[in-house]
């Protein structure tokens, strides 16, 4: 790759029987042994790319969680723990990065076709329907993109690989330039009932601020969880740099995490939060609610994150509904994560950053 990283993509595992003509504990030991089949492949390509002497990048056409969106939720959930599996493994950390590429039945009805095209069969209601069931499969993944068809797909292509790019922190300067970008919007509490919400998952979140070396450089520590299982990322935020913030992102053993809590910044509140994901209207939503001890400043602060590339009358049109925004604060310093959790306050401090917006 003209990267300097090697690459190699793991195949897709297909079926080569129509599931849904087997009986229910043949076709549910099937699907079990299709996905054991499918993490060994995964596994000898992630260990190729172990044994690569550059970085390595590996593209898998599909994931565990994929098998999710095709059985019912107790035979899934049967399933894990008969194999030792839980979703934090195979949804969290065994995949940096997931990115969906929305069916064309969805928004680029002229395109969808299913001539020539050996494992599509379904018509268009139903391939929508299959596409939101295999993206709702991975919701809850910390770093997931979903690549709609609001450009056409020559840009939608262009979309997906600076997606990439930007999590492997690599400058493509203009090339590949979607105008795409992190929006943060405050949300008044109290929310409403679950049942108001899409499906979702829910995560405890715990970021801690390191000392650095530079004065305008951040480091961060983030644990998060659900059910008793963890994973740790590992954040630099370098300064901007011919106008942009590069960060970049590693994960970490639980190991490391506890070695790197020992550089935590005291200057510092450690933040505490409960994380909502969940798909609407094919955009995917980070809600996070301030928990307590924090600075009075956070104490029933809710903020809601997404992704977009869309026009502001359109990206209006899709956020959720059932939550009252009482405004846009992307890019206000008052809404950073850092400022807001510096212990003194921000009239008497030096830390106060201005300059790195975002989080």
């Amino acid at each position: 790759m003209c990267t300097g990283h090697d690459g190699h993509t793991c195949p897709r595992c297909v079926a080569v029987c129509k599931v849904d003509k087997l009986p229910g504990t043949e076709a549910f030991r099937f699907q079990e042994n299709l996905l054991r089949t499918m993490l060994q492949i995964e596994n000898t390509f992630f260990e190729l790319g172990d044994s690569c002497s550059r970085d390595c990048l590996i593209i898998c056409d599909r994931g565990a969680m994929d098998a999710s969106a095709y059985i019912s939720k107790e035979k899934w959930e049967r399933m894990m723990a008969a194999n030792g599996w839980n979703p934090v493994e195979l949804r969290d950390n065994r995949y940096n990065q997931i990115i969906h590429m929305v069916t064309a039945a969805n928004g680029a009805e002229d395109f969808y076709s299913t001539d020539d095209h050996a494992c599509r069969s379904e018509g268009i209601d139903l391939a929508r329907e299959l596409d939101y069931k295999a993206a709702a499969a991975w919701v809850g993944h910390p770093y997931f993109d979903v690549i709609d068809n609001s450009t056409d797909f020559e840009k939608k292509i262009c979309r997906m690989i600076s997606s990439i790019c930007l999590k492997l922190g690599l400058d493509t300067g203009d090339r590949l330039l979607t105008n795409s970008k992190k929006r943060k919007f405050l949300v008044k509490g109290p929310l409403l009932n679950d049942s108001f919400f899409p499906a979702f998952q829910d995560f405890e979140v715990v970021h801690n601020y390191l000392i650095t070396s530079h004065p305008y450089m951040q480091a961060r520590l983030r644990k998060r969880g659900q059910k008793g299982h963890w994973s740790y990322t590992h954040t630099i935020r370098k300064p901007r740099l011919h106008g942009q913030i590069v960060e970049v992102k590693t994960q970490l053993t639980h190991r490391d995490y506890i070695n790197m809590l020992a550089q935590k910044d005291d200057s510092h509140f450690t933040i505490y939060k409960n994380r909502r994901c969940f798909l609407y209207n094919n955009q995917y939503f980070q809600l996070d609610s301030y928990k307590q001890p924090c600075h009075p400043r956070c104490c029933g602060l809710i903020l809601l994150e997404t992704y977009s590339a869309l026009e502001e009358e359109q990206l209006e049109k899709c956020l959720p509904a059932f939550l009252t925004l009482e405004g846009e604060v992307t890019g206000n310093p008052a809404y950073s994560m850092f400022n807001l959790s510096l212990r003194e306050e921000w009239t008497t401090t030096k830390k106060f950053c201005h300059y790195l917006k975002g989080r």
